[in-house]
């Protein structure tokens, strides 16, 4: 009977799948299934493809940064400029270097930034275990929010770098802006996120605020409807334009408690809608070796990094949240955007890149659940009395009709009872 108990206690103790990925297994297996039915690259490069997965990639964004603790943030903006800028430098050049170094193929250079950056849909569809504290999420997510424009950044030098080193002449086509086109890009992201603040400045004093927020002198802030049109209008013209950077800004500002819940529906969904557009080009082909490399080298370099680089700039994190850091490392939609982006001038970036994120996220997934297996055991191990501790004796109190004990008293048969 005992025996039974400890079993079942055990199998209690073993941590249950989540929903949600449960339904990112179903999705890829659904996306995988149309992809050998009918050949997707037919829509890579359309209107309405580019709109639908910048659309995805502006939800998971804007998701992102709205959960961040504007607290934590302040405090640890140092930390974010340093794993946004240092952070992904250095994990783009170890990727790439043991990349280069395996295949002796220098256009395999930019497949280390294209998985050197923290996909944000996937931080936001699954940061909602309860190992790791509110600052290091904050810090994780904010992260993976704003490490995409170092990323661009790091296209424009590398891409051509490595294009003429693997024998071809000219300049790829991914680079056809240059730094004039980065400095654009940025100027329309401006441009966007300071239209967004002036509507929802202008919002609060026109459109009537909540009582509650009144009463509790909070900034007035628009009504739902009009604030909820305002974010939407603004999610589609950054996806149709690709200003992402104005759209991870907003997050930090355009804020409502009305936004909460739907926006955690529509962060999931657009976690599952992205997945199954993964599975289409997994359907395509894949080359697994590379990419099983590319995948691991893209997860060790985020321990790495998080290891060496986040004690300097970040205070007080605790073991905890260290580790749960350098095992934070996620992949999804915003690189399979980026191996599109490169596939023309560097052919099959996908089929390598598809195998690698998936390969992060299972490695990423099995880390996690090791963790917390490992901080149950150390949790039960610690409730536990140490082996070979005795009780000690009691010692006779008065009146407690024990020989060598003072006879009872009243007061004592009451303290007794």
């Amino acid at each position: 009977m005992e025996r039974s108990r400890r079993e079942r206690g055990r199998r209690r103790k073993l941590p249950a799948v989540p929903a949600v990925l449960l339904g990112a297994l179903g999705a890829l297996i659904l996306g995988t299934s149309i992809g050998l039915a009918a050949d997707p690259t037919r829509l890579v490069g359309t209107t309405g493809y580019v709109v639908a997965t910048g659309l995805l990639l502006a939800v998971g964004l804007y998701g992102s940064t709205y959960g961040i603790d504007l607290g934590d943030l302040r405090r640890d903006l140092r930390g974010v400029v340093a794993a946004v800028t240092l952070g992904v430098v250095l994990k783009a050049a170890m990727i790439s270097g043991v990349m280069v170094w395996a295949f002796d193929r220098p256009e395999y250079l930019v497949l280390g930034i294209v998985v050197a950056q923290i996909d944000p849909l996937s931080v936001t569809a699954l940061s909602k275990d309860g190992h790791m504290s509110q600052r290091a999420r904050s810090l994780l997510t904010a992260w993976a929010s704003f490490d995409d424009p170092m990323t661009v950044l790091l296209t424009l030098y590398v891409a051509g770098y490595a294009y003429t080193a693997a024998g071809h002449t000219g300049a790829p086509s991914v680079v056809g802006g240059g730094a004039q086109g980065y400095a654009l890009g940025l100027t329309l992201n401006a441009l966007l996120l300071g239209g967004a603040l002036l509507a929802w400045w202008a919002g609060g004093r026109v459109w009537p605020a909540r009582e509650a927020e009144q009463q509790l002198a909070r900034p007035r802030r628009p009504a739902t409807p009009p604030a909820v049109l305002l974010v939407v209008v603004m999610l589609v013209l950054a996806a149709a334009n690709m200003l992402m950077l104005a759209v991870a800004v907003a997050g930090l500002f355009l804020r409502t408690p009305a936004f909460a819940r739907p926006l955690a529906r529509a962060v999931t969904s657009a976690f599952l809608l992205a997945t199954v557009l993964l599975g289409l080009f997994v359907a395509q082909g894949v080359s697994i070796k590379p990419g099983l490399l590319l995948g691991g080298s893209a997860f060790l370099a985020q321990a790495v990094v998080a290891a060496l680089l986040m004690p300097l700039f970040v205070r007080g994190l605790s073991g905890r949240d260290r580790v749960l850091l350098g095992i934070g490392q996620q992949n999804g939609l915003t690189a399979v955007l980026l191996a599109l982006t490169l596939e023309r001038d560097f052919p099959k970036t996908v089929g390598i890149v598809a195998p690698a994120v998936v390969t992060v996220n299972l490695l990423h997934y099995g880390a996690q659940i090791a963790f917390g297996c490992w901080s149950r055991h150390r949790a039960g191990k610690s409730r536990q009395p140490a082996a070979g501790q005795k009780r000690l004796p009691r010692h006779p109190a008065p009146g407690d009709g024990t020989p060598g004990g003072a006879p009872a008293t009243a007061d004592g048969l009451r303290s007794s009872a």
